[in-house]
C-alpha cells in the first residue's frame, strides 16, 4: 500500500489518534497509584499505557490490514506490506503519572528504511501535529512553515538524555550546549512534545540521547517534511535500537558538528 494512502487516510488516523488520547487523559485526570507500576529508574508504565497501545493497535490494524505494528509495551504486529506502524501510547510517562501536561501520544510510520510519516496529539495541551512526505505538516490544522534562520544569541535546544547512558557523556552534551554553542536548552521529558516544538519553531534544534524509536519516529518524519535533518543513520539500526541524535535545520547540525562525531 502506498503512501498516499496515508495522506488520503489522514482524517481517520486523526480521528484514531484522537480518540487514544481521550483514553489517556481520562486516566490522567483520575489517576490512582495502585495504576502505576516500576519498569526500571525513572521509566513508568501506567494502565493508561497499555490502554492506549491495544486501541491503537486495533485500530492501526483495521485502516491498514497489511501493515505491522510496533509498540513500547509490547505491540508486534507481523504485516505483509513492508510498513510498520511505531507506537508510544503516551510519551513522558513520568509527567503524566505526577500530573505533568509534558506528554503526548505519538504514532509513526516506518517504511523504506526511515520514518514516512507522524501523528502527535497532546491531550493536556490541547495540540496536534501532523505531517509526513508529501503531506505538509499542521498544527491543529494550520499549516507550518519551514524553519527561521538560526539567531545563535537566542537559540534554544530540545535535549533528551536518557540517565542510562554515562554521566560524563551526558555532561559533555550539556558542556557544548551551554559553553561552546552558548545556547539555552530545554529537557520536556518526552521527546515527542520536544519534536513538536521543533516543529512549531519554538526550540531550534534537538539532542537525543538514548532514545527508543517510538519515542521519536512520528516527530523525525514531520520535521523532516519541513525540510529538517536528522543525524540517524536508519541502514545501520533496527526498531529496538537505542538512538543517538542531533535534529534541526541544516545550519544547527552545523554548529552542532562536535556533537555530532561523539553520537556516532
Amino acid at each position: 500500500m502506498p503512501v498516499d494512502d496515508v495522506s488520503q487516510s489522514c482524517a481517520a488516523l486523526e480521528h484514531l489518534v484522537r480518540q487514544a488520547g481521550h483514553l489517556a487523559i481520562g486516566q490522567f485526570r483520575r489517576l490512582a497509584g495502585d495504576s502505576v507500576h516500576l519498569k526500571g529508574h525513572l521509566d513508568l508504565v501506567t494502565a493508561a499505557d497499555r490502554e492506549v497501545e491495544r486501541f491503537l493497535t486495533d485500530g492501526l490494524s483495521r485502516l491498514f490490514p497489511q501493515d505491522g505494528v510496533f509498540g513500547e509495551e509490547g505491540a508486534a504486529v507481523a504485516g505483509r506490506s513492508g510498513r510498520i506502524w511505531v507506537i508510544d501510547p503516551i510519551d513522558g510517562t513520568l509527567n503524566f503519572v505526577r500530573g505533568s501536561e509534558q506528554w503526548a501520544v505519538s504514532v509513526g510510520l516506518f517504511e523504506d528504511g526511515r520514518p514516512q510519516f507522524g501523528i502527535i496529539h497532546a491531550p493536556a495541551r490541547d495540540q496536534m501535529l501532523i505531517g509526513g512526505r508529501d503531506l505538509t505538516p499542521t498544527l491543529n490544522g494550520r499549516a507550518l512553515d519551514p524553519p527561521s534562520a538560526l539567531e545563535r544569541s537566542s537559540a534554544v535546544v530540545a535535549v533528551s538524555l536518557n540517565p542510562a547512558f554515562p554521566v560524563p557523556e551526558r555532561l559533555a552534551v550539556m558542556e557544548f550546549i551551554m559553553a561552546d554553542a552558548g545556547m539555552a536548552f530545554r529537557n520536556y521529558g518526552s521527546a515527542a512534545i520536544s519534536l513538536l516544538e521543533l516543529a512549531a519553531g519554538q526550540v531550534d534544534g534537538y539532542v537525543g540521547l538514548g532514545l527508543s524509536t517510538w519515542d521519536a519516529m512520528g516527530g523525525l518524519a514531520i520535521i523532516r517534511a519541513l525540510g529538517m535533518k536528522d543525524t540517524i543513520d536508519w541502514a545501520r539500526l533496527e526498531l529496538t535500537s537505542k538512538l543517538k541524535f542531533v535534529g534541526g535545520p541544516r545550519v544547527f547540525l552545523d554548529v552542532f558538528a562536535p556533537v555530532i562525531d561523539r553520537l556516532r
